[in-house]
């Protein structure tokens, strides 16, 4: 259809029905409206609050890595022996009886038989701090304690 004959019906309507139509067209712009503009910038101000403290949160921990990393570039470079003696020294220090270590050139190979987690992982943490040992191989499980069997691979730094 085009204009004119739009227009020529509009014409014929009753004033009535006329008021019908507009008010019609109002509902469905402002619905539109709604849906288009104001409910989506409604909702992202809503959850900016959210957005802003996980963002803040990620970037503290993103400034504690940065601090971790210049931490350890700072570190004096160390011999190989050094670094194997503080790794055998902190795996007896964290992980005690349940840890057993084979060095083999520059790879250092724990064998875990009933190790927590939380023992694990802050032993894990020391061991690249103190020693820059790196894990390159994981096979682990957990057993029906919940604690930690198998073999972890670390890798040192070059001699």
């Amino acid at each position: 259809m085009n204009a004119s004959v739009l227009l020529a019906r509009w014409n014929g309507l009753p004033g009535r029905e006329k008021m019908l139509v507009a008010a019609t067209a109002a509902v469905v712009a402002a619905v539109l409206l709604w849906l288009i503009a104001l409910g989506p910038a409604l909702g992202v101000l809503r959850s900016a609050d959210e957005q802003h403290r996980t963002l803040d949160a990620q970037l503290q921990h993103m400034r504690g890595l940065q601090q971790q990393a210049q931490a350890l570039q700072s570190q004096p470079k160390q011999s190989h022996d050094d670094a194997v003696r503080r790794l055998e020294l902190s795996v007896r220090q964290r992980l005690g009886t349940t840890a057993r270590t084979t060095v083999t050139g520059d790879r250092v190979s724990i064998t875990l038989t009933g190790t927590p987690a939380d023992a694990l992982a802050q032993w894990v943490t020391q061991a690249r701090v103190d020693a820059r040992a790196l894990p390159s191989e994981a096979r682990l499980s957990r057993n029906t304690a919940g604690l930690w069997e198998g073999t972890l691979v670390l890798s040192l730094p070059p001699r």
